[in-house]
């Protein structure tokens, strides 16, 4: 004989068979399904997306293409890498896309330790987002003038290399531009990961640092253009081991798991919260 005993909150199951009672909590699954080792991974695994098609976009393709000052010679690489030069365009706004969903599943794991910079974090990276994708615009319009979709006979190949040429740059400097987002979001992601306790504190003091340098890489090459030259590379340290890190801890480790965390989880199930 089966007695079910059903409230708000749990389930008893009486069973005559076995002799024993099995009690069920609903909130039990809601709190797996956004356990923050879930929650991590997930994040992990869009993380290293952004990290592929974004590397293939502006590590692979853009120098394929981009000479500096030379606009026979960008145009010419355009028209002859067209159909490379339009995967690294929809490459670029896919990493992009799926950049916000990275600050927003980081927000789901992290908004415990501070929701107002949890919320900052998915703020800044979505503007970035949003000037990468409209950046490609100029990329893909000086794909056009170098394969001759746009008629431009009148001004003859110079002047149309000369387009194309101010249209690379404008996507250049424009990439630039949304390393300002790029370098400001990992702020509150470094502050987050080091005051959770869910990572080892130098990866969060390694992500502050990233994003400064990010940051005056950028006014680097705006205000000082000379002195940016000779200080990228040590600029480009900090960003370059604390990003693959993050990954990799996400996608390996997942998180350090408190109680606290999973409490917290399981509180926000009961009241029927989205996390």
């Amino acid at each position: 004989m089966n007695t079910t005993i059903n409230d708000s909150n749990t389930t008893t199951q009486t069973s005559g068979k076995q002799g024993g009672t099995v009690i069920s909590d609903p909130t039990e699954g809601a709190a797996t399904k956004n356990s923050p080792k879930r929650l991590a991974r997930i994040a992990g695994v869009l993380y290293l997306l952004v990290a592929i098609f974004g590397g293939f976009a502006q590590g692979f393709v853009y120098p394929k293409i981009y000479v500096v000052g030379d606009a026979a010679s960008t145009a010419g690489n355009i028209l002859a890498n067209s159909a490379l030069v339009r995967f690294g365009i929809v490459a670029d706004m896919f990493q992009a896309t799926v950049l916000v969903f990275v600050a927003i599943t980081l927000y789901r794991l992290l908004k415990h330790v501070n929701q107002s910079v949890a919320g900052l974090m998915v703020i800044l990276a979505s503007i970035g987002a949003g000037i990468m994708c409209f950046n490609v615009v100029f990329e893909f319009e000086a794909l056009r003038v170098a394969t001759g979709a746009v008629n431009l006979a009148t001004i003859g190949n110079v002047g149309s290399n000369g387009l194309v040429m101010l249209l690379v740059d404008a996507h250049h400097y424009g990439l630039l531009i949304a390393q300002i987002f790029f370098g400001l979001w990992l702020l509150p992601m470094g502050y987050l990961a080091f005051k959770s306790g869910m990572f080892v504190k130098p990866l969060g003091v390694l992500l502050i640092l990233a994003g400064i340098s990010y940051i005056v890489d950028l006014l680097a090459a705006f205000l000082l253009p000379e002195v940016s030259a000779q200080i990228h590379g040590l600029l480009s340290i900090p960003p370059s081991i604390a990003e693959p890190w993050m990954v990799l801890y996400l996608l390996i480790i997942g998180v350090k798991t408190l109680r606290s965390s999973r409490n917290t989880l399981a509180a926000d199930a009961i009241a029927g919260r989205k996390i």
